[in-house]
């Protein structure tokens, strides 16, 4: 072999290899095949190497003393050996130096950890090295519901440090002591139970010796259970992060979740995707189709047992509940008409189960009256962008905020909402880009901004449109692309004049001075993204927020490059492929319009039925016209308005008046109490299917698990009620209807569902079937009429209802952290139900100390909708003189309280807005009531 030394390589083990920018001959081995043991370092996307473990130490020839490949970069010509006795000898004293202290096999956390598999191929028998003090020996921790701590196997290697603190960037672990008593430590040395942990569990991804396991893994001893049989690899069911996972299967249940590397989530995960996995396994499955027994009523607010139905239902075959949901639907439709019919289809499913919802209700009931969730989250933003930019989903995936110079999150709490999205806002932020936070509540992520830009509820357009005053009268704006890509700027100009910051400033709350320190900023930067989530959408005007964010980003050129763009983040994890698929009254998939007659007679032909040629209802339409005896029977896959819609009262006793209802669900949730027929579906871990995120990243999810009991997969149920209102579908696999919905979209061209299975995950659009798909898009104008944006004039408009002396605080909902949408699943997921238990009005200091009551003491909420009673919940992030529920509850359902007025345009309800009134609850008064 030749020594000759080339420009920009070196040698490993004789064999030469070029080198890399910023690689390691630790990274440049495994291009070799060469697998050095690694324990302080993890090879996967977010980890630096830190070289204190010693177990990676190669031999540079010429050198004195060996080097630790994980942080060593090589230089040309340097020649590296791994293999040599003293770089072995090395190596294996260290591993078994390490195993001195470990706990025996029998009794270790984790026999299959990263250290035993070193101890294992090294051959070590560990005893020659004397153990330490029992009393030394750090006690167990089982204080936390998810994560066994289990110090006596740590070997202070920091990875679990790097995990929290620069890859989750939640700054929790820490090392503390020193010499001998030096040791990982949760905060101020508390128990990781009692400490800010946020449960993402990345440490105990990341732990190479089972010091941090999952609690499921080991027994109350600590000791390992046993290996799962086998694993299979799919997508999280919560949020539109959509990130990749691995489920862990022991005797057909899942007992672990890991982190892939897919592109929206770079092996990460958050609480819920690594430990809200056991509602498929919850006593409350429904394992069989039932049917309402005769004479049983429908009761408004009625709350059966979900474990016990049979108080109001009957099993039945599968036969029997078909023919009987099909006959009630098909019944109602000859009587009295398509449009007496509607549907709600589901974003927790597949993009092929939306598509072959919407087409039963458009071919099989015969009106256009399907909608879903996103009717109730993002509505105004698709409006807004579809109009504005021709498109209704996100410019730029949220990745693309490493390339950003100033990134803006407005109407969002990323970290509880989309955790790990938030992730890489956090890293970006450390990494030197200017963080600007805009909302009414204060949130964890304001620890990372630049700006915290805290704004009066329901004040966003003037707030926004204050910065746009800015960025036009200095001329920040960007007149070169304004005239290359963007239409309407001279009448939009003359609208923005009299929004001046002076003026808007006590409108909206933020100082003047700020106004125009942050709008310069955004304007002049290099590339700057913006990011918003419902409380910019869940308004009255909801489409108006919108359209200032997308002006912001058009006159100034901040779209169309990389880390630049609009994305509002989606929040259930098939919203965005729901939408898509054309689970939504207006449009056909790929938002093509159902009054458009060529667009129609397209789908005509490829369905072979006449369509409605008028757009159907919404959500809220549909409940109202249910009070109205316009529609009659429903068909609910996989929803539950009887939480999630606005005034619940208004819609719970919609539900119990129509004549026929199916319901299609996991559980009897809140919406199937009022069915007269419940058909028992399939959980995501038990199907196949693919799904799309806010990222526009089309995903492939797979079955892990059997079906339990009778249930079945929600694909051949959609089917069976559709064959037997006469539809003919004769689908075999999930693949036939992904390919049929395929051809009818053109954003998915080149994306085939043999593609998805095979590279997990595939971006639409995408240039060819070879071609990876585009992160970033309209680089070279937009999808409307000329390739020109639109520029949409905004104004000052109130929320629908404002507080008064009856009504003198503002109540706004959400999510939290550890529970998602209605609470169906993660509050039948042990864990994440253990965290987060108990309903809570979410109140200020200052709040508090005015109703003279102390956090814990029950509070009385109260609107023109209705009232709940709930515990008070100390959240200095809330401002006086708002309250903010959480809707995942039954026993306090926030939506009892909230306004259905509706934004004109995208036909949302008023979620974060409406007055309220909040007294402390007499615990006598409350005793009597009982």
């Amino acid at each position: 072999m030749s020594t000759d030394t080339k420009p920009n390589t070196f040698f490993i083990d004789e064999r030469e290899i070029d080198i890399r920018p910023g690689e390691t001959i630790f990274n440049a081995a495994r291009r070799l095949d060469i697998k050095l043991p690694h324990l302080c370092y993890s090879p996967k996307p977010g980890y630096r190497p830190d070289g204190n473990c010693r177990v990676c130490m190669v031999e540079v020839e010429g050198e004195r003393v060996l080097a630790a490949s994980c942080i060593r970069t090589p230089t040309p010509g340097m020649k590296v050996k791994t293999e040599t006795e003293r770089a072995t000898t090395a190596r294996r004293m260290v591993a078994e130096l390490l195993m001195a202290d470990q706990p025996d096999q029998a009794h270790a956390h984790d026999p299959d950890s990263e250290l035993w598999k070193i101890a294992k191929r090294q051959k070590i028998e560990p005893g020659r090295f004397p153990k330490r003090e029992p009393i030394k020996v750090p006690v167990p921790d089982r204080s936390h519901v998810a994560m066994a701590v289990n110090l006596d196997a740590c070997i202070h290697c920091n990875l679990c440090v790097r995990a929290c603190r620069e890859v989750q960037v939640n700054d929790v672990i820490g090392m503390a002591g020193r010499g001998h008593h030096e040791q990982i430590v949760f905060d101020f040395n508390d128990p990781m139970g009692a400490s800010t942990c946020v449960a993402c569990g990345e440490c105990v991804q990341a732990c190479p010796t089972g010091a941090l396991m999952p609690s499921t893994m080991v027994n109350e001893n600590n000791v390992y259970k046993g290996k799962p049989d086998r694993t299979v690899d799919s997508v999280c069911p919560y949020c539109g992060v959509g990130c990749q996972l691995t489920y862990q299967i022991k005797d057909e249940k899942i007992v672990a979740v890991s982190g892939r590397d897919g592109p929206a989530n770079e092996n990460r995960l958050c609480v819920k995707g690594r430990f809200g996995f056991d509602y498929v396994h919850n006593k409350q499955r429904l394992l069989k189709p039932m049917i309402r027994k005769e004479g049983v009523p429908k009761v408004p607010h009625e709350l059966i047992d979900p474990g016990n139905p049979w108080t109001h239902f009957r099993e039945a075959t599968w036969e029997e509940a078909l023919d009987r949901a099909a006959g009630g639907l098909k019944k109602i439709r000859d009587r009295d008409g398509p449009r007496s019919l509607a549907g709600f289809g589901s974003a927790k499913g597949s993009n092929e189960e939306a598509y072959l919802f919407q087409k039963l209700v458009r071919t099989g009931f015969g009106s256009n009256n399907v909608d879903h969730c996103t009717r109730l989250c993002h509505a105004s933003s698709v409006a807004a962008l579809l109009e504005g930019v021709g498109s209704a989903a996100v410019t730029a995936t949220f990745n693309e905020c490493k390339n950003s110079d100033l990134i803006i999150v407005i109407g969002a709490n990323p970290t509880e909402n989309h955790p790990v999205a938030a992730t890489f806002f956090k890293q970006a932020a450390k990494h030197g880009a200017k963080l600007v936070v805009m909302d009414p509540r204060g949130q964890a992520l304001k620890r990372h901004a630049w700006k915290m830009m805290q704004f009066k509820n329901g004040a966003d357009v003037a707030m926004l449109n204050a910065m746009l005053n800015v960025i036009v009268e200095e001329k920040l704006y960007d007149q070169q692309y304004i005239q290359t890509y963007v239409e309407g700027f001279d009448a939009w100009k003359e609208n923005i004049k009299d929004f001046t910051p002076e003026e808007m400033a006590p409108i909206c709350g933020i100082e003047a001075d700020t106004l125009r320190e942050v709008a310069r900023a955004y304007a002049r930067a290099e590339s700057a993204i913006i990011f918003w989530g419902m409380g910019v959408s869940q308004h009255t005007h909801g489409t108006d927020n919108a359209r200032c964010l997308i002006a912001l980003s058009l006159i100034t050129g901040q779209i169309g490059r990389p880390g630049t763009g609009l994305h509002p983040l989606r929040g259930q994890n098939n919203v965005q492929g729901a939408s898509d698929a054309g689970l939504i009254p207006m449009f056909f998939p790929d938002y093509k319009s159902v009054e458009n007659p060529e667009i129609r007679a397209q789908y005509e032909k490829a369905w072979g039925v006449k369509l409605d040629p008028k757009r159907g209802k919404t959500v809220v339409e549909i409940m109202d016209a249910v009070h109205a005896g316009e529609i009659k029977g429903m068909y609910i896959e996989g929803e539950n308005p009887a939480m999630s819609d606005p005034d619940l009262n208004h819609a719970r006793e919609a539900l119990a008046h129509l004549e026929h209802l199916v319901v299609q669900d996991l559980f009897l949730t809140e919406t199937a109490v009022y069915a007269d027929v419940v058909l028992p579906a399939s959980g995501w871990p038990e199907k196949d299917g693919t799904v799309t995120n806010t990222n526009r990243q089309v995903q492939m999810g797979r079955q892990a698990l059997p079906l339990p009991g009778d249930t079945r997969h929600d694909l051949w149920i959609i089917q069976e009620i559709a064959n037997r209102m006469g539809c003919g579908w004769t689908y075999k696999h999930v693949s036939e209807v992904f390919t049929e919905m395929a051809s009818m979209m053109p954003a998915l061209a080149n994306i085939s569902w043999d593609r998805v299975e095979r590279e997990d995950a595939v971006t639409y659009p995408t240039d060819g079937p070879d071609q990876p798909g585009r992160d970033v898009v309209f680089d070279q104008g937009f999808p409307r009429p000329g390739g020109f944006a639109k520029l949409v004039a905004t104004k000052i408009q109130p929320p629908d209802e404002v507080p008064d002396a009856e009504y003198p605080f503002i109540l706004s909902t959400g999510r939290q952290l550890e529970h998602w949408h209605t609470g169906s699943m993660t509050r039948r997921a042990e864990v994440l139900d253990a965290i987060e238990p108990n309903a809570s009005a979410q109140l200020s200091r200052g709040t508090i100390v005015k109703l003279g009551i102390q956090p814990g003491d029950m509070v009385r909420v109260t609107t023109r909708r209705g009232v709940v009673e709930l515990a008070a919940r100390q959240d200095d992030a809330v401002p006086d003189g708002v309250v903010f529920i959480p809707f995942a509850y039954v026993e306090a359902a926030a939506n009892l309280l909230t306004n259905p007025k509706l934004d004109p345009f995208g036909k949302i309800p008023e979620f974060k807005f409406c007055a309220a009134k909040v007294e402390a609850v007499d615990p006598m008064t409350r005793v009597a009531a009982e």
